[in-house]
This record gives structure tokens, sequence and C-alpha cells, in this order.
């Protein structure tokens, strides 16, 4: 009798092959942290530019989040009977981007509730790193926009003592929507605006975002999908509107777009894991946030845009993921 009648008549199961698609082999110097020292590199001209146009303000702001983060990643995990794993640098890198979304005249307190929520309940409630569902640093941001509403609307961007030129007045997008003046282009290309303090420079944006795609670091499929949805979608409302390219170009370096398409939406561990995922992914983000800008009385979408399609990422994966071959 064979070994395999043998465990048969025994009623024994045997082996258990699993077959799934590819790949089948991953590349083990993608770690953590180096995936997260690109973030941190990549930053750097985001943060150089939101330290010269908003000075004080942005420093406070990277300075709060930043340790905030930290220390509440450090209390939760040690809650939960973890190791504390803070050199793996994602929760400084949440802190960067949670401080870089955030207005500079925004009070200390904003910024550090907002750490705590994004680390608590964005991520370390989840599991940890790796497990979270929703980006961590917009759902800190999201909860200090409705909590502190008045301290973080369109007034909040404005200083009226006018102590940084860039706040003291109103954001592109806000100027826009609610009055029709159009920012100059350069000015929204080169960061010389008003805005969260991270995302007025759409030079800063690319420089960074295009260096976190060479490096494979984040998906070109996402920001592609991003920028051309909005495209199509400002440039039909540039050709309705007889702008001339006008708003087209607004609505591509103004407000967190750029930020958002190369430095959120990109989060391996919120998004799709194919490409055509990634790229679908990207659209839905593009097309929610044209939506949200075009359609609704606020100006802005980026952050709705990305936690909305961070909850369809699972069925993205479910619709795309490739069967495996020899998969009944």
């Amino acid at each position: 009798m064979s070994k395999i009648s043998e465990i048969e008549g025994a009623g024994l199961e045997g082996p258990t092959l699993n077959v799934a698609p590819s790949p089948h082999v991953s590349d083990m110097t993608f770690t953590t942290k180096r995936m997260m020292t690109d973030v941190l590199i990549a930053l750097v001209p985001l943060v150089a530019m939101s330290v010269f146009v908003f000075r004080g303000y942005a420093v406070k702001q990277l300075v709060v989040c930043v340790v905030a983060c930290l220390a509440s990643e450090a209390l939760f995990v040690s809650m939960r009977g973890k190791k504390i794993t803070l050199t793996d640098c994602s929760a400084v890198v949440t802190g960067i981007i949670l401080a870089l979304s955030l207005p500079g005249t925004a009070p200390w307190y904003v910024g550090a509730l907002a750490s705590v929520v994004a680390m608590g309940i964005g991520k370390i409630i989840f599991g940890g790193l790796g497990m979270n569902i929703f980006n961590p640093a917009m759902v800190g941001r999201a909860f200090v926009m409705i909590a502190f509403a008045s301290l973080m609307g369109a007034g909040a961007y404005e200083n009226p003592a006018g102590v940084v030129d860039a706040i003291s007045q109103a954001t592109p997008l806000n100027a826009f929507k609610g009055s029709g003046i159009a920012t100059p282009v350069f000015d929204l290309f080169f960061g010389f605006t008003n805005g969260s303090i991270g995302e007025t420079s759409a030079l800063a944006a690319l420089i960074g975002g295009i260096f976190l795609c060479i490096r494979r670091t984040a998906s070109w499929e996402i920001p592609a999908g991003v920028l051309s949805c909005v495209v199509v979608l400002a440039g039909l409302a540039d050709f309705a509107a007889g702008a001339g390219g006008h708003v087209l170009l607004h609505h591509l370096f103004g407000g967190a777009l750029l930020f958002g398409a190369f430095f959120i939406a990109t989060d391996p561990v919120t998004s799709p894991l194919t490409p055509r995922g990634k790229f679908i992914f990207g659209v839905g983000v593009g097309a929610l946030v044209m939506i949200i800008r075009l359609f609704s009385g606020y100006p802005e979408g980026v952050m709705f845009a990305i936690l909305l399609m961070n909850a369809v990422t699972p069925l993205i994966n479910r619709w795309t993921i490739p069967h495996p071959m020899g998969d009944a």
C-alpha cells in the first residue's frame, strides 16, 4: 500500500497546496524603514517651501504634530502590550504629512489632538502599521476639521495682522469659488499663496512625488489616475466657461491636489494592490475631488476623496486581482 493510500485510509488529510496570483517573490529591499526614509526625503521640498512661506507657523505645526504622533504611537502600542517600533519612521511620516495638511494659524492643540486621533483611531486601533483601512493623517485631519470648524475653515487661513504676507489673503480655491478671483498661475506653481502649509507649491509636490515614483515607493498609476481624471473634468469645466485653460490650471495646481495625489493617495496600506486597481483608485479620487470642488459649497475635496476611496479599496482589490492559473 502506498503512503498516500495509508494517509487516505487513516482518514488523514494530505498536503494542502495554496495557489495565488503573482508576484511570488518579493523584493526584500522594500522594508518599511526604507520606504519611510524615501518619503521623508521626498517631503524635504514641501517642508522647505512651507518654512520659507509660513516661517514660524510652519515650524510650530511640524514640531507639534511629529512629537505628538511619536508620543501617541508609543503610548497606544505599549497599552496593547506590543513592542514599540518608532524606529521604522512611520509615525514621523504621519506627523509631517498631517502638519503639512493644516493651516499655519491653527492653535497648537489642534495639531496635537489631530495627531492623537491619527495614531490611535486611524492606525493603532486597527492593529498597527499595515492593518489600517484609512490614511491615518487624513483621519486626524477630518476629526479636527469637524471638532474645530472655526479654526479649520476658510477664515482660519487668513491672518488679519499680516505677519506673514501669504496668510493675509484668502486661499486660491476659496477666492476662486467665492469671488471668481483667479490667482496667477506663477504663484500657484511656485507656492507664493495661502493654504495649508504643505499644499501651496505645486513644484515642490511634483519634485517629491516624481522622486517617490522613480524609487517605486509610490505607485505611479495612482497619481496618473488622479491627474488624468482632473485634467478631463477640469478641462470640460474650463471649456464650458470659456476660460482658455485658466480654470484647468487653477484646479491642477491649486489646493492639495498634487500633495494628495503623490503623498497621501499612494499610501500602500490603504490603496489597491494591482496596477489596474491603483489606476481605478486614482481616477476615483480625481473624480470625487472635482465633484466636490464644482458642485458642493466646499472649495477643496482631496481629504474627503481619499478617505472615501480608502473605504472602496477592498472592493477594488476584489474586482481587479487576477485569478491564479489552475484556480477552478
